[in-house]
């Protein structure tokens, strides 16, 4: 099993964290006796030689042979753990460009190849299982691989293992050259279509689809036959998949490309097993979260699931409805139903069946969500999220979660009336600077309309710590705020950096003179200090930042492009300039038109509306987007759908402005 070990230099080879001087001491720990030890062993070697991907290096190479003489090992405990390791690398080596791959790795894969074939007929029915994920994984030709996976097809009594086998021959078949054996590869997979056993039928479906693009659709009902019976659950112990129920609805829901809703229809249809009915809602969210058109057809299942017996279903079903808000408006009395439902999930956050559903009146704009808000602005307990939260990509799954309270409440100035009492109350006994800075957002958010918190907020404005949060709070209520100019002119002129910007800025927002606003963000431009921020408030001042206009000019166009499109707006507002500003602006969107979205997308596009008349070619960039189908967005989660509709309307809003 050594042999050759001690005749590598393993100094002069590199894996992800340097010199690789301690591979072969890890790979005699994962021999060893001590199952612990040998466990931690192995992961350091998957850290080392893999960790994220991206290239193979020497290390690996030199590895190889010995990763798989341990793995060929009945004594050595985690043998599947180091053939996990080596499909990985060849998976990985059959992906990168030939700049990232060893050089010394495609000799040593055609050395040890054999050694990974003869493991497919090792008595353990798991490391059959891996080794046929090996061979599925790697890029060697179906000339060298189909016979022996014909052979062991022919041998292999387990049903799991040959789940396993049939998904190694669907990718197998499909590289050239791919031998004399492909036919029969073919016609053995087209037969199981019709085998008795459901998830081999399954696993046929999968093995054929890189094929044939129109198997899946063709054989819905097979596969959804599959997917939700109790069979279901031996996916979880092979190789290749290795989940169960929802892991194998999301594998499986990647064979329906596009906006047909007709699988996920059908995991939303009545199930007794919960994990079925969670993960058809799941489903759900994920195909919502891409396409627009699958909302009529999936909503009355979704609403149908808020009288579920089981209470993560009946939260997860408010809170897609939440995501959906003015969409699913209609079903407000339904979600109203679930107000006093007070059954926890039991994730870490405990979030409640009526905190999905006040989510979703929210959304809505219902006003039988006030009281319940109400509550927990006071304090009373909360699954709310703590603080705001950004979610990966919509691509890797939907993820169902509340936002932070304030998030819901920004969302509600139609409301505001009957929610400010309890927000004053919270500004004058809050001592969490975090919370007092929240629920500032809102009031800047609400505007005018939140005018009553104005005395607390008057009051917060002498408090050395607390200020900063009530001077925004009271820069977007407005004019209203005027009797806190005095202490923002003072704070102005005594303070520096965002400090003196923010208190002279808010000063101008609530009445005062233009003149301290300018002279503070004049020393700001003089500094290098001009950020995104600094340049929306300077924005705010109209004609009278002219006379920063040259140091404007200098700034569109910039590299960050943030910085580009506040600096082009302030331009406008300040000059009425289009000839750079427009430009500027429809370079920064114009991805947008092929359906990429970055947030700073939105305000160029707002700003576009502003601009009016001589925005037009962003609106001939953009005309097509509103009836664009798939969700624009950045982030994943129920920001997915808000991002999407907050772009739409701006958009709508340009077409207006400029048509």
């Amino acid at each position: 099993m050594w042999e050759g070990l001690e005749e590598v230099n393993w100094a002069g080879l590199e894996h992800n964290y340097g010199s690789a001087e301690d591979v072969p001491g890890l790979l005699h720990r994962c021999a060893g006796p001590i199952p612990e030890d040998a466990e931690e062993a192995a992961f350091e070697l998957l850290n080392l030689l893999f960790h994220q991907g991206g290239w193979i290096c020497s290390a690996a190479s030199a590895a190889l042979p010995f990763l798989l003489s341990l793995a060929a090992e009945p004594h050595v405990q985690r043998r599947r753990a180091l053939l996990e390791l080596v499909a990985r690398l060849a998976a990985e080596a059959g992906q990168v460009a030939e700049r990232f791959l060893d050089p010394g790795w495609s000799p040593m894969w055609e050395r040890v190849l054999p050694d990974v074939l003869n493991l497919l007929t090792d008595p353990d029915p798991e490391i059959r299982r891996a080794a046929a994920d090996v061979a599925g994984d790697c890029a060697s030709p179906g000339a060298l691989l189909l016979p022996a996976l014909l052979r062991c097809w022919r041998a292999e009594n387990d049903l799991v293992s040959r789940l396993d086998l049939v998904l190694a021959l669907g990718k197998v078949v499909t590289r050239e050259p791919a031998g004399d054996r492909s036919d029969e590869v073919s016609v053995l997979l087209c037969s199981l279509l019709d085998h008795p056993e459901p998830q081999l039928r399954l696993a046929a479906v999968h093995a054929l689809a890189a094929g044939d693009s129109g198997l899946a659709a063709g054989r819905l009902e097979l596969v959804l036959d599959a997917v939700r019976d109790s069979s279901v659950e031996l996916w979880q112990r092979t190789s290749s998949v290795e989940s169960g129920v929802r892991g194998v609805q999301h594998w499986t829901a990647g064979l329906y490309a596009g906006a047909s809703p007709a699988f996920t229809v059908g995991l939303l249809a009545d199930h007794r097993d919960e994990e079925q009915r969670v993960g058809g809602l799941a489903q759900a969210g994920g195909v919502l979260s891409q396409w627009r058109s699958p909302v009529d057809a999936l909503l009355p299942a979704i609403v149908s699931r808020l009288d579920d017996p089981v209470a993560e279903v009946r939260y997860r079903a408010a809170e897609l409805l939440a995501c959906l808000g003015p969409s699913a408006a209609a079903h407000a009395d339904a979600v109203a139903g679930l107000l006093g439902d007070t059954a926890a999930r039991t994730t870490r956050g405990g979030e409640t069946v009526a905190e999905g559903a006040l989510w979703a009146l929210a959304r809505m704009n219902d006003p039988r969500c006030v009281p319940g808000l109400a509550k927990r602005v006071a304090g009373a307990p909360s699954g709310f999220a703590s603080a705001s939260a950004s979610y990966g990509s919509a691509r890797s799954g939907y993820y169902p979660a509340l936002p932070a309270l304030h998030e819901v409440l920004i969302r509600l100035p139609d409301h505001a009336e009957l929610l400010l009492p309890a927000i004053c109350d919270r500004l004058g006994a809050a001592t969490d600077v975090r919370i007092l800075n929240q629920f500032c957002e809102v009031l800047a958010a609400w505007g005018p309309a939140a005018k009553a918190a104005v005395p607390q907020l008057l009051d917060l404005l002498g408090d050395g710590q607390r200020w900063t949060a009530a001077a925004t709070a009271l820069a977007g209520i407005g004019l209203a705020g005027n009797g806190g100019r005095e202490l923002l002119l003072a704070r102005s002129t005594k303070g520096a950096g965002a400090d003196a910007v923010l208190a002279a800025w808010a000063y101008w927002r609530v009445g005062g003179e233009p003149a301290t606003a300018l002279k503070v963000l004049g020393r700001a431009a003089a500094e290098g200090e001009f950020s995104h921020p600094t340049l929306r408030k300077l924005a705010d001042l109209g004609p009278h930042a002219a006379p920063f206009a040259n140091r404007l000019r200098t700034m569109v166009g910039a590299a960050d492009a943030w910085t580009s499109v506040e600096a082009a707006h302030a331009l406008w507002a300040a000059t009425g300039e289009t000839e750079s500003t427009v430009p500027a602006l429809l370079e920064v969107v114009r991805d947008l038109a092929k359906g990429a979205y970055l947030p700073v997308m939105l305000p160029a596009v707002r700003h576009l509306s502003r601009i009016g008349d001589a925005a037009q070619p962003a609106t001939h960039l953009l005309r097509g987007l509103p009836t664009s189908d798939r969700r624009l967005h950045y982030f994943g989660g129920w920001r997915v759908f808000t991002e999407d509709e907050s772009i739409r309307t701006a958009i709508d809003e340009l077409l207006t402005a400029t048509e």
